[in-house]
């Protein structure tokens, strides 16, 4: 061997391991290397997907083998169904990538879908058995956004029936959903299919609903960003209500960046929704711009005791949060402790107005008009239900009481006089303050025990924002008891989502709270 020839082939050798070392690893077969999944963001994903690094296909592909892996034969039970035609998806998201050599928002982002938005030719129930083999012949606006944006819906998550219950995840078409960071534990509800899913790494990001706790318990619980927006930001078109003129839908995702990235993507006007008109200049196509490290200097904090000092708190949690407003602090925020809304329990007394039955009617007349049981008496009668909602669905269904008659009919959160008197105070008080936004305990107690029922719940999240329709977003404070979850919820004015994502992201980075459950590791 000569001497040029010799040192060409060290040359080759030497790039070889600069190129190994770079991340460009090749298996034995001469293709790429598996992509990890698990703890991904958005931007990764895409990275990986931009450099040949991964395909849509290998993404579904590692996802269904980790729903495969570890959804039923943990008990984790998180899912309802997976969506057959995922990878046809995903190989057309490949073909257009090859073919334009251009991405769209989300190309070859995995999602997991609550059961409680319409899915184009897959089954949505609300988790009712009763409401088994109905599938929506379009889908929800919210689910046609992130379709258009290059989304790829992996499959349905399972939810509280028919979202009743903020505390457990359970249906009658799918069981109970448990906690990956505790198996023995619950996940909250309504919407903790999606949240222990994503916690898990089952999919990239997914898609929650929230009448008064549902995005927000669930994200605490699983050490997620979980943010409910304002009232007319996302569209309700093609959701299966529990509240109408409460009901929101809202990103669930292990980063404040990869939340702020699909709620840029759902939020904004739909004619099928009359509500969202409000969010005509409002609404932003492109939240991640609020994305600033140093996002809290200068902002004007108040913390709301009577969520933090809850009397049957669980200390751990309390010890957390009163952690988490020094970290606030130190990151440049002046706090405001405490601040308290007058006249609270006058105002929010009878606050709610809720009309079950006309909801639930009025979605399956104009969504569900091939459902085989056409009204709410009708799944009633049928008894297609589990126990623990019995009596909230005869309750829903019988004659109204004079209480109920004198709130009817419900009107919006804009129109009604008792959310404004309510919206008022508490923005009256923000000016008097001058405060920007407002802090607490999203939960006072850890996860319960999956069949405790009694011991504290700690739900703080059912009247502050859903009676307002101000926008929350919920963000990890830490672990309690070596590994339960906890979460800060930060409540801002209606539409503040971008200055609430701004708080978000560097409380995050300040922190960095967030890790995976144990025991749901890679798979070979």
């Amino acid at each position: 061997m000569n001497r040029r020839r010799f040192l060409r082939r060290i040359f080759v050798f030497v790039l070889a391991g600069l190129f190994m070392g770079a991340g460009f690893a090749r298996g034995a077969a001469g293709k790429p290397s598996p992509f990890d999944v698990r703890e991904t963001t958005i931007a990764e994903t895409r990275a990986a997907i931009h450099s040949g690094k991964v395909t849509c296909r290998g993404l579904v592909e590692a996802y269904i083998k980790r729903v495969k892996a570890y959804d039923q034969t943990t008990h984790l039970n998180s899912m309802i169904l997976l969506n057959p035609e995922a990878l046809a998806d995903a190989d057309r998201l490949d073909e257009e990538f090859k073919r334009t050599h251009k991405m769209r928002p989300l190309h070859g982002i995995v999602v997991i879908v609550k059961d409680n938005y319409d899915t184009k030719g897959l089954q949505t129930t609300g988790g009712s058995l009763a409401m088994k083999g109905t599938v929506p012949a379009t889908d929800a606006f919210m689910v046609k956004r992130l379709r258009e944006a290059g989304a790829i819906v992996l499959g349905k998550s399972n939810m509280a029936e028919w979202a009743f219950s903020p505390y457990v995840t359970e249906s009658s078409i799918a069981g109970i959903t448990r906690n990956p960071y505790a198996l023995d534990r619950v996940p909250a509800g309504s919407s903790g299919g999606t949240a222990a899913a994503v916690a898990a790494s089952l999919g990239e990001v997914g898609l929650g609903t929230d009448t008064g706790n549902s995005i927000r318990g669930p994200s605490s619980h699983n050490a997620l960003v979980g943010i409910r927006p304002t009232i007319g930001l996302t569209s309700r078109d093609g959701i299966i209500p529990l509240n109408f003129f409460a009901d929101v839908g809202g990103p669930m995702a292990r980063s404040v960046a990869d939340a702020a990235t699909v709620l840029g993507v759902v939020a904004g006007y739909d004619p099928a929704d009359p509500i969202t008109k409000m969010a005509e200049g409002k609404a932003e196509t492109d939240y991640r711009k609020y994305l600033v490290k140093d996002g809290l200097r200068g902002a004007r904090i108040g913390v709301v005791r009577r969520y933090v000092d809850d009397e049957t708190g669980d200390p751990q949690v309390k010890a957390l949060m009163e952690k988490a407003i020094a970290d606030l602090k130190a990151q440049g925020a002046e706090i405001v402790d405490p601040f308290v809304i007058p006249e609270y329990d006058k105002l929010t007394e009878r606050i709610g107005c809720v009309d079950f039955q006309k909801d639930v009617n009025t979605y399956i007349a104009e969504h569900a008009p091939n459902a085989y049981y056409k009204s709410l008496s009708e799944i009633v009668d049928s008894g297609l239900y589990l126990p623990y909602i019995e009596a909230q669905m005869k309750r829903s269904v019988a004659p109204k009481t004079e209480a109920q008659l004198a709130r009817r009919p419900c009107v919006d959160t804009y129109h009604d006089s008792k959310k404004i008197a309510f919206r008022d105070a508490v923005l009256a008080e923000m000016e008097k303050d001058k405060v920007d936004a407002l802090v607490y305990t999203t939960w006072s107690n850890p996860p319960r025990k999956v069949g405790d029922m009694k011991s504290p719940a700690g739900d703080n999240s059912q009247v502050l924002s859903p009676q307002t329709g101000f926008p929350a977003i919920t963000v990890p404070m830490g672990f309690t008891h070596d590994s339960l979850p906890a979460g800060m919820t930060i409540v801002g004015r209606s539409f503040s989502e971008g200055l609430l994502i701004k708080y978000a992201y560097a409380y995050e980075q300040a922190t960095k709270h967030r890790r995976p459950p144990a025991g749901f590791g890679p798979v070979d």
